[in-house]
């Protein structure tokens, strides 16, 4: 298993399913990933936890005919009801608890739950449904919590920065990166510029870097 292994990326860890928490790790940040429905969020805590992952994925069934959209996503035949759990350690000891948000609205008033005690977030994006991704944007926002956004590849049409940021109405200060969310690299490589976003702003407001310190 490969690891990102420069400050402040991923480091090496124990795999498996019972992978043990290092003794060492006395720091848990929890990160939740978050989007529309069908974006990728299961797929990217499912490609880059270093345990087996939680999910609480049901198979999707008729009775959810005319209540969930499914344009863009018609082969998708499984959902997130309630959330999906992975972990991943950055450094020996902090450790990245990784909470997949549902995506369909029916679940939305899952989120403000979910987000409570959120250190940051990462907005998945499928470029294709870019006004998928508002709400997730606007409740991040109504908490205060920091995000980046990462641009799933589906193959779509390409968009240029400026662009997805105009769309979203991003702040020039947010994160907007590209990958792949079945890769475990480039899943890492969003996880890392979170991480990165966040020590920049703790650097910037001396609370929250209170809050972030290993």
């Amino acid at each position: 298993m490969d690891y990102a292994t420069s400050d402040p990326g991923l480091v090496p860890g124990p795999s498996g399913p019972r992978a043990p928490l290092d003794a060492s790790a006395d720091n848990g940040l929890k990160i939740v990933i978050t989007g529309g429905f069908g974006v990728g969020k299961t797929t990217m805590v499912r490609s880059v936890s270093e345990i087996r992952p939680l999910n609480t994925e049901e198979t999707m069934t008729q009775a959810g005919a005319g209540v969930d959209d499914l344009a863009g996503v018609g082969t998708k035949s499984s959902t997130t009801v309630a959330f999906d759990f992975g972990r991943i350690s950055v450094n020996a000891r902090t450790v990245l608890y990784l909470f997949g948000a549902p995506g369909q609205e029916r679940f939305w008033f899952l989120w403000d739950r979910l987000f409570s005690g959120t250190l940051g977030a990462v907005v998945l994006v499928d470029t294709r449904r870019l006004d998928d991704s508002w709400y997730a944007i606007d409740r991040l926002e109504h908490h205060g919590t920091p995000f980046v956004v990462a641009r799933n590849d589906f193959g779509g049409p390409k968009h240029t920065e400026e662009q997805v940021r105009d769309a979203l109405s991003l702040a020039d200060g947010v994160p907007l990166v590209d990958c792949d969310a079945r890769s475990r690299q480039s899943s890492k490589d969003v996880l890392i510029t979170l991480v990165q976003h966040l020590q920049t702003l703790s650097a910037a407001h001396p609370r929250a870097r209170e809050m972030t310190a290993p």
